[in-house]
C-alpha cells in the first residue's frame, strides 16, 4: 500500500552565482522561523559539508545532502516527503548559479515542483538587477518562481532603485542590507569578513565560532524588516506549498547487515568535520556500532573494529595532531593489528609523514602513510567522482588545494560520471597495510557493500 504525499510550503533558495549571499539568507530564514515557534527542515544542494553545519545551528534540525547524481533522486524525494510530513517549511539551498552543474539546482526545482527564490549580490549594481533577475526567471521555461531578494545592499534609495528595475513582479522579496555580526547595517557593516566568514574551502564551520548564533540573529533581524520577511506562515503555504510524493516502498528496502557486529570509529572534530548525516546513518542501518572520538583530544582510540578518518581541516592543526604522541600510537597499534582504516582527504593527510603548507612551513604529521602533502593556492581537484571498488560502484566528489606524493601502491582511480577510470586522471585509491585512502568523499548509501569493502566486511560470529 504506497503512502499519501505531503504537502508543505518550500522554496530553493539559489542565485546567479557563488558568493553572492544564498547561505546566509537560507540560514538566516531558517533562524528567523525557526525563533517565531516553527519546525523548520534545511537541505543542501551539492556535497557541500561545510553551508549545512550553519544552517543545522539555525533550524536545529539535522541537514541533508540532496543530488540528482550522488544522492540520486529516489533518494531526494524520500528525504523531502519525510521531511514535510514533520515541519512548517522546507529551505533548499542551491549550489553555484541555478543553472550551473549537470545535473542543476534548476533540474531539482523542475523535477520536484520547488519555487525558485533568487538572492542576488546587488552591491554593484542598478538596473542591471532587473535584467538579471528577468533572466533567471525566463531562461527556463516550466520553473517555478518564488521571487527575487537583493542582497548587500548599501541603502533604501539603492533598494528603491533596484525594485524600480523589474519586470512583471518579478516578484520582489525586498533587500537585505549588509548587516555585521553586532547588527550595524550599511555599505561597510561587516565588509571586512562577511557576517559569514570563509577560508580556502569554503565558510568558517558554525561550531568554531563562539558568536555563530549571534551572527544568525543578527542576518535573521535583517531579514526580518524584508517582505519575505514578513510573510506569514499562511502565505508560504498559499504561495509556495509543495506536494512531495511518497517514495516507492519497494526501493526503500532495509540495508544487508554487512557490518553486524563490527564498531566503526569515526573521527569527529575540529580538524576532521566533513561527515554527511547520512553516511553515519548508513554505517547504522548496516548493523555498525557508531562510535566517535577526537585526534585532537583523545588519547586513544576507542574499541573499535574498523577506524574511518573524514575530511576536515588537518592542515589547521597539524602541530597539536603531530603533538598527540599517544594517540598516534594508539592508531599504530590499530594498523599493526590489520584492522581496516578508510581516510578520505583531511583524514588522508593526517596519515601521511608531513604537510607543508602554503607558506612554506613544513610540520610532521603520523607517519602511517608512506608521502607528504603538500598545501597549495589554487584547487587542485573539483567535482563528483565514482570509484568502482570490487564492482561496486561509490559515489561522490573531490574538493581539495592539497596535493600528495606517495608510494603506497594504486589499487584503483576514481572517474567522473559515466566514464571509465584511466591512469592519471581522477583520484588515486591508495593501500598501505590495511589502510586505504583518497582524497574522494564518498557517499556511502550510493553503495554499502563497497563501503563494507573498505571497513572489512561482515563479521562471522563464532558458534558457542
Amino acid at each position: 500500500m504506497s503512502l499519501p504525499s505531503a504537502r508543505c510550503p518550500a522554496v530553493l533558495v539559489t542565485a546567479p552565482a557563488s558568493g553572492q549571499g544564498k547561505t546566509t539568507v537560507t540560514a538566516a530564514l531558517a533562524r528567523m522561523h525557526t525563533r517565531q515557534g516553527r519546525r523548520v527542515r534545511v537541505f543542501k544542494y551539492g556535497p557541500d559539508f561545510l553551508d549545512p553545519h550553519w544552517h543545522q545551528l539555525a533550524s536545529g534540525a539535522p541537514v541533508h545532502q540532496l543530488d540528482l547524481w550522488m544522492t540520486g533522486e529516489a533518494d531526494a524525494r524520500a528525504r523531502l516527503h519525510a521531511a514535510a510530513q514533520e515541519c512548517d517549511l522546507i529551505l533548499v539551498e542551491g549550489v553555484m548559479g541555478l543553472f550551473d552543474g549537470a545535473p542543476s539546482a534548476a533540474d531539482l526545482a523542475e523535477r520536484l515542483g520547488l519555487p525558485v527564490l533568487a538572492v542576488v549580490d546587488a552591491s554593484a549594481m542598478a538596473g542591471t538587477f532587473g535584467a538579471l533577475a528577468f533572466g533567471l526567471q525566463h531562461y527556463r521555461p516550466g520553473l517555478r518562481w518564488a521571487g527575487v531578494l537583493a542582497n548587500r545592499v548599501a541603502s533604501s534609495r539603492h533598494a528603491q532603485m533596484l525594485e524600480d528595475g523589474l519586470r512583471e513582479s518579478a516578484p520582489w522579496l525586498g533587500a537585505l542590507v549588509r548587516v555585521s555580526v553586532d547588527g550595524a547595517a550599511g555599505p561597510q557593516a561587516g565588509k571586512a569578513a562577511g557576517l559569514l566568514p570563509e577560508r580556502h574551502l569554503g565558510l568558517v564551520s558554525a561550531q568554531e565560532l563562539p558568536d555563530g548564533m549571534a551572527r544568525l540573529d543578527a542576518a535573521a533581524d535583517a531579514l526580518a524588516a524584508t517582505p519575505l520577511g514578513q510573510m506569514a506562515l499562511a502565505d508560504w503555504q498559499a504561495r509556495w506549498s509543495v506536494d512531495f510524493a511518497a517514495p516507492d516502498p519497494a526501493a526503500d528496502a532495509p540495508e544487508a547487515p554487512l557490518l553486524q557486529g563490527r564498531t566503526v570509529a569515526v573521527a569527529r572534530d575540529a580538524a576532521f568535520c566533513f561527515i554527511y548525516d547520512a553516511n553515519i546513518d548508513c554505517l547504522r542501518r548496516m548493523g555498525a556500532q557508531v562510535v566517535f572520538f577526537s585526534p585532537l583530544m583523545d588519547a586513544a582510540l576507542p574499541p573499535c573494529d574498523a577506524l574511518w578518518l573524514p575530511g576536515g581541516y588537518p592542515e589547521l592543526h597539524a602541530q597539536q595532531l603531530a603533538a598527540n604522541a599517544p594517540l598516534r600510537a594508539s592508531l599504530q597499534a590499530h594498523v599493526a593489528a590489520g584492522k581496516p582504516v578508510w581516510a578520505e582527504c583531511g583524514g588522508m593527510m593526517a596519515l601521511c609523514e608531513s604537510i607543508t603548507q602554503a607558506d612554506g612551513a613544513c610540520q610532521p604529521l603520523w607517519g602511517l602513510l608512506p608521502g607528504a602533502a603538500t598545501l597549495q593556492r589554487r584547487l587542485a581537484g573539483l567535482g563528483p567522482q565514482q570509484l568502482d571498488w570490487g564492482g561496486q560502484v561509490l559515489r561522490g566528489h573531490t574538493f581539495h588545494y592539497s596535493t600528495l606524493a606517495s608510494g603506497a601502491p594504486e589499487v584503483a582511480r576514481t572517474a567522473r560520471p559515466g566514464e571509465a577510470s584511466a591512469p592519471g586522471a581522477g583520484e588515486a585509491l591508495y593501500r598501505h597495510g590495511s589502510i586505504h585512502a583518497s582524497y574522494f568523499h564518498a557517499w556511502f548509501p550510493s553503495s554499502p557493500a563497497a563501503v563494507a569493502a573498505l571497513l572489512g566486511g561482515p563479521v562471522v560470529a563464532e558458534a558457542p
